[in-house]
């Protein structure tokens, strides 16, 4: 019986709460400074209010949340944006929901990419066992900030748990190629090739593999150009001409042994295929 006494305490709590946020939001805010959001407190306090029904609390300020942040009148709504689902991330940290639409929240309307990878951050530390938090995490990186790197990490965090995607995967080894670690992204569509159970993911790996083996073979290709170039002060006529040299042990082919395309004017050397037209 105490127990639905205080269910039906906090649920009063939170509508009196609400009210009094919808009857602050008509005022103007040339009147009451900073009346877009009530003062909510740290969890410590929090924590003995609730007098232990955490999660409950955690639900209702949540439900609050969505509704906040969906009011396009309150301009500036975002700022607490962080401080706000911290506290719900604290007083249920096994609530998942949160962390998913406060990262969306942060990038699609707040467009604070790094407040969404730090409550993504939050919701690693908090449930590792969750491939989502690492995935969505490393897609905002490489989406919105083309940070490669960052992604590539986040990648590997997702697909190292279980549950997690194939493409977690492949988003690895692209970020990997991205960043000019090629090494990486070759054993990593290798290993996809190796795996695959239907032709469709075979092939992809495949077009990969071709465009990381041919990315692989025109830097040292270029390598062995520019050594050429600085001794003779010109490019050779043919890419058979470092061989001789000592500049190369043998001209790279590409995966379907077809020769590189090479512009002796301007040292640029092409794949002769299109990785996806293969």
């Amino acid at each position: 019986m105490k127990r639905y006494v205080l269910i039906a305490f906090l649920l009063v709590s939170c509508i009196t709460f609400m009210g009094l946020k919808l009857r602050l939001d008509k005022i103007s805010k040339e009147k009451v400074p900073g009346s877009s959001i009530i003062y909510i407190p740290s969890f410590k306090y929090l924590k003995y209010a609730t007098l232990g029904y955490t999660s409950i609390a955690a639900d209702l300020i949540y439900l609050w949340a969505i509704q906040y942040y969906s009011d396009t009148e309150i301009e500036d709504r975002y700022d607490h944006l962080e401080h706000i689902f911290s506290i719900i991330f604290e007083m249920d940290p096994y609530y998942l929901d949160p962390y998913e639409i406060g990262a969306v929240i942060a990038v699609y309307e707040a467009e604070n990419v790094g407040a969404a990878l730090r409550i993504l951050d939050k919701g690693i530390e908090n449930n590792p066992d969750q491939w989502l938090f690492p995935f969505e995490a490393g897609h905002y990186a490489q989406r919105n900030l083309n940070d490669y790197q960052t992604a590539q990490r986040y990648y590997k965090q997702a697909m190292n748990i279980d549950g997690a995607p194939p493409q977690a995967r492949r988003l690895f080894a692209n970020a990997a190629y991205e960043i000019l670690d090629y090494e990486t992204a070759l054993k990593t569509w290798f290993d996809i090739y190796q795996t695959a159970t239907d032709e469709r993911t075979r092939k992809i790996a495949s077009n990969h593999l071709y465009r990381v083996r041919a990315a692989i073979d025109i830097r040292a290709i270029k390598e062995a150009l520019a050594k050429y170039r600085d001794k003779y002060r010109h490019y050779p006529l043919e890419l058979d001409q470092l061989v001789p040299n000592g500049y190369l042990q043998a001209v790279p082919r590409d995966m379907d042994n077809k020769k590189y395309i090479y512009d002796p004017k301007t040292g640029e050397v092409k794949p002769p295929t299109i990785p996806w037209k293969r």
